[in-house]
C-alpha cells in the first residue's frame, strides 16, 4: 500500500530533477524534512460473543476497527458500543477452514458445500444483523477464501451493499485478491497476526515484527482478537502504543481506502 503524499513528493522531485542538471534528491532526503507519514490499522476479531478483553479493547486509547461477528449474544451491543466510541465497524464472517471445530464457526457460516442461493442468502443476512458495518473480513476460512465460487457471491453481496472486504489471509491459497479486482470491490489484506499464539510473548514478538513490517510500507493491517487471547492482546496493545504513536498514526480501516471507495461504500449504505 503506497502513501500518496510520498509519492506526490518523489514526483515532484523527479520533475524538478530532470529539467536540471543534476536530479535532487528525494524530499524525504532533504535535511529536516520530516519521515514519511505512516499507519496502523489495528482490527480486533469476534466481538459479539462476550469474549474476554472486550471491555479492554473498546478501551484503548487509539481507534480501531471492531469485527463483530453476527447472530451471536453480544452481537449488537458490542457494534453499537464501539461505533459510539468512534470505532469502525465490519461483519465478521464465519467461513469454512481447512482444519478446525465446526463449533469455532458460530451462527450462519458460510460453508463450501452450500448452493449459490443459499451463500448469497447467509451473506446478506450476515450484514443485515451487525448494525453500523461498513465492511467484512472472514472468521477462519481458509477454505471458503480459497473457493472461486464462494468468494465471488459473497464478494458480489459486498459490491451490491457497498462494503469493502478486509481478507485476513488466513490461507495463502486465498482467491479474494483476484475476484475482488474482477468486481470492483475495494480490498485490504491483513500483515500481521498479533495472537496467533496466546502468550504474551508471542504477542510481544509480533508487535516487533509489526516495527518492522513499517519499515518496509507506509501502512500495516494487524489482527487481534478478543475472547482467549484478548486480555494479553488488550494488555500488551496498552503497554506498546505510546511508542508506537512515535512511528506511526493509528488509524481505522475505512481511512487506508482510497477516497473514491469512501465515498462510494458512504452513498450505499
Amino acid at each position: 500500500m503506497c502513501s500518496m503524499m510520498l509519492a506526490a513528493a518523489l514526483g515532484s522531485a523527479f520533475a524538478l530533477g530532470s529539467a536540471a542538471a543534476h536530479p535532487l534528491p528525494p524530499a524525504s532526503d532533504l535535511p529536516g524534512a520530516p519521515a514519511p507519514q505512516r499507519h496502523i490499522a489495528i482490527v480486533i476479531d469476534d466481538f459479539g460473543n462476550g469474549g474476554k478483553g472486550t471491555e479492554e479493547m473498546l478501551n484503548l486509547p487509539v481507534k480501531f476497527t471492531a469485527a463483530v461477528m453476527p447472530f451471536l449474544p453480544s452481537t449488537h451491543k458490542d457494534a453499537e458500543m464501539a461505533h459510539a466510541m468512534g470505532h469502525d465497524i465490519i461483519v465478521h464472517l464465519p467461513m469454512e477452514p481447512i482444519r478446525g471445530k465446526a463449533s469455532w464457526l458460530g451462527p450462519g457460516a458460510i460453508l463450501t458445500s452450500l448452493p449459490d442461493d443459499e451463500i448469497r442468502r447467509r451473506v446478506e443476512a450476515a450484514i443485515a444483523d451487525v448494525p453500523y458495518a461498513i465492511g467484512m473480513n472472514n472468521h477462519m476460512g481458509s477454505r471458503a477464501t480459497s473457493d472461486e465460487r464462494v468468494m465471488r457471491i459473497v464478494l458480489q453481496v459486498c459490491k451490491e451493499k457497498g462494503l469493502f472486504f478486509l481478507d485476513s489471509r488466513t490461507s495463502w491459497k486465498t482467491v479474494v485478491p483476484k475476484v475482488a479486482r474482477e468486481l470492483g470491490v475495494p480490498l485490504l489484506q491483513n500483515d500481521v497476526f498479533l495472537d496467533d499464539i496466546y502468550t504474551r510473548r508471542h504477542v510481544s514478538r509480533q508487535i516487533a515484527v509489526l516495527r518492522q513490517e513499517l519499515k518496509k510500507r507506509d501502512s500495516c493491517v494487524v489482527i487481534g482478537h478478543v475472547g482467549a487471547p484478548g486480555l494479553i492482546t488488550s494488555g500488551e496493545l496498552k503497554n506498546a502504543i505510546p511508542a508506537l504513536q512515535s512511528e506511526a498514526s493509528f488509524v481505522r480501516l475505512s481511512e487506508l481506502l482510497p477516497a473514491a471507495s469512501r465515498a462510494q461504500g458512504s452513498k450505499q449504505r
